[in-house]
């Protein structure tokens, strides 16, 4: 596939539909459990919404107007401090590969320290390898424990960025 006619773009409402079925279709893929993930989120039905507020961003990979993948960035809930959590970074097969992840990484990072976040936390699956793989190419570090509460519990593996 060419990258000719793939924009990484601020999601608009019109996209909601789309972006819900692409990131349940990849959680699918993954065998991702149901409960406890991105998966039961309600926010994935009205996305435009959810990120429609102070220091929040989504991002679409729109390919020929066809959404392909996403990734947003916010404030990390029930959280004190200047740390955002890279969010529902998900692509369908055709997008991955190519280069996307780390353009849209480099836009969401770029994006958290506008807002003047200070460090960037992300929540994943042991079982996604090549998520890892990036994450840990651009700076992401293991912990321990979760930070916040995201209502991921599925989710067992956690990572942080500083982002100064």
């Amino acid at each position: 596939m060419s990258n000719n006619n793939i924009v990484i773009r601020e999601i608009r409402k019109a996209d909601d539909i789309d972006i819900a079925e692409v990131i349940r279709s990849v959680l699918i893929e993954f065998g991702v459990p149901k409960v406890g993930t991105a998966y039961a989120d309600k926010s994935l039905d009205k996305m435009t919404e959810t990120y429609n507020k102070d220091k929040a961003k989504y991002f679409v990979i729109d390919n020929n107007g066809r959404i392909i993948g996403g990734a947003g960035v916010s404030q990390l809930d029930n959280f004190e401090g200047h740390v955002c959590e890279l969010q529902k970074m998900y692509f369908l097969p055709e997008a991955r590969g190519i280069g996307l992840g780390s353009q849209m990484m480099e836009i969401c990072l770029k994006q958290a320290k506008a807002f003047g976040f200070e460090k960037c936390y992300l929540e994943t699956m042991p079982y996604m390898e090549d998520a890892r793989k990036l994450y840990k190419k651009v700076g992401f570090k293991m912990l321990d424990k979760p930070l916040g509460d995201t209502g991921h519990y599925s989710c067992n593996v956690w990572m942080i960025k500083n982002l100064e």
